[in-house]
């Protein structure tokens, strides 16, 4: 059972950083809690701009959903109530992004 828990463990962590925008760096240089405290008061609705490159705008949009889903609950393992979940997240998408100011 212990091989069991422990491989689980090693495939969760390769895909961590598998689809992590960043990559593990996120795992090998962790912030102090004050430089994320910085960072989450730095950023506010009015400071933010869509990059017009679909690179950036593609990480900006995903950081965005993952911001989302990080202050709902977790994401439930039901199809049906995943669905739900979804478009929850994906409403709340488009009313953050229907907030921003147009640049």
């Amino acid at each position: 059972m212990f091989e069991v828990t422990l491989l689980f463990l090693v495939m969760l962590l390769i895909a961590v950083c598998a689809f992590l925008p960043s990559g593990c760096s996120v795992l090998s240089s962790p912030k102090s809690p004050q430089q994320c405290d910085a960072y989450i008061d730095s950023g506010s609705n009015s400071e933010l701009r869509i990059p017009q490159d679909s690179a950036p705008k593609q990480s900006f949009l995903t950081h965005l959903q993952n911001e989302i889903e990080s202050a709902l609950f977790p994401r439930p393992t039901d199809s049906v109530l995943q669905r739900h979940y979804d478009s929850l997240v994906s409403a709340e998408l488009e009313t953050r992004l229907a907030a921003m100011p147009d640049s």
